[in-house]
Formats: C-alpha cells, sequence, structure tokens
C-alpha cells in the first residue's frame, strides 16, 4: 500500500541472493538458513522494477522482480483476493486442465490453494494468470511463453529448475486455459 512501510521477510534456499529494488531504496542480502527483512515503502503508485544484485549462478541476469504499489483501497482488494482459493473450473476444458495439472508432475513441486495440490519447492499458482511476468522475470505472462515455460523451461531458462513435461497438444491447451482462470 502506498504511504506506509512493508516489512518484507525473506530467505533464500539455495544460494546467496540479494533483494534490490533501486527505486525503493531498498537492497538486502539474504543468506541460506538465515531470514532477514527489509521495510519498504512506496510513496507513489506504480509499478517498481527489482533485480537480484548478488551473483547467484548462471542465469544470475534473469532473476527479476516487480514491486506494485496501489494506492490503499486497491490494495486492499488485491489483498482480500490473494486469500481467496483457486476458482472451481466451469466448463470441460478448464475442469479437463485441472486434472491434468493435479494427475501429473506438477503436483510434485507445485500449490494451488483450493486443490489437493500442496508442494512448496516451486512457485504457488494459485494466482498466476495475474501475474506480469513468468520464470522469475524471464518471459512477459502470455499463453505462448508460459507453454513454452511449461514444456521446457530449461530451453528458455538454463539452470530452472523446472523439468521439462511431455504433454500431448490437447492435455497442454486444457492445462494453459486452467492456468488462465487462476487470477
Amino acid at each position: 500500500p502506498v504511504g506506509r512501510p512493508v516489512l518484507l521477510r525473506l530467505n533464500s534456499q539455495d544460494v546467496i541472493h540479494s533483494f534490490w529494488a533501486p527505486d525503493l531504496n531498498g537492497k538486502r542480502d539474504l543468506i541460506p538458513g538465515k531470514e532477514s527483512s527489509i521495510w519498504l515503502q512506496a510513496d507513489t503508485p506504480g509499478v517498481y522494477r527489482g533485480q537480484c544484485a548478488e551473483f547467484c549462478g548462471y542465469q544470475h541476469a534473469k532473476m527479476a522482480f516487480l514491486v506494485v504499489a496501489d494506492r490503499p483501497a486497491d490494495f486492499q482488494r488485491w489483498y482480500a483476493a490473494q486469500a481467496d482459493t483457486a476458482r472451481t473450473p466451469t466448463d470441460s476444458l478448464t475442469s479437463r486442465g485441472q486434472e491434468v495439472f493435479l494427475t501429473s508432475q506438477c503436483v510434485m513441486c507445485h500449490s494451488i490453494h483450493g486443490t489437493p495440490a500442496g508442494a512448496t519447492v516451486g512457485p504457488d499458482l494459485t494466482h498466476v494468470a495475474s501475474r506480469r511476468y513468468i520464470g522469475a522475470g524471464a518471459l512477459p505472462n502470455t499463453r505462448g511463453n508460459l507453454a513454452g515455460w511449461v514444456l521446457d523451461a530449461q530451453g528458455i531458462k538454463p539452470g530452472a529448475h523446472m523439468p521439462p513435461n511431455s504433454l500431448s497438444p490437447a492435455d497442454l491447451q486444457a492445462l494453459l486455459a486452467y492456468l488462465g482462470t487462476l487470477k
């Protein structure tokens, strides 16, 4: 929310990273096994780009993030929506997509609140369709980019922990339709 300090609690599970949001004057190192924190405050609504500022491996240059600062009322609406579970599929295509997700290796790493998928290795996908980027800033979140990422994240961002997936074209389209409903 604009005009209010926000505390971020940070941690790393693999190597040293550095959370850096230059337009918000925020930079904090993340040491594996240690929690750190940083206070940020945006005084103007907008989207602020951030970046990992510590060389952390092969794809360091593609470790970006966005900080979205909204007016307090807009932030409250967003925050309430983030607490919601995923929407239940309402048609046969998205129902099939949910089935593909829940019966594939996706559930071994990802969670979607409101479904049996509750893994914590990969990103929570409950609201994946509302994200502007995928792959930690590697690509804009479009249906085509998401398809490429699902099938071969390594081909897009070598070193990503997501394995390749062999899905039939019909299953891929159903999965993409389902993921597209998760806002």
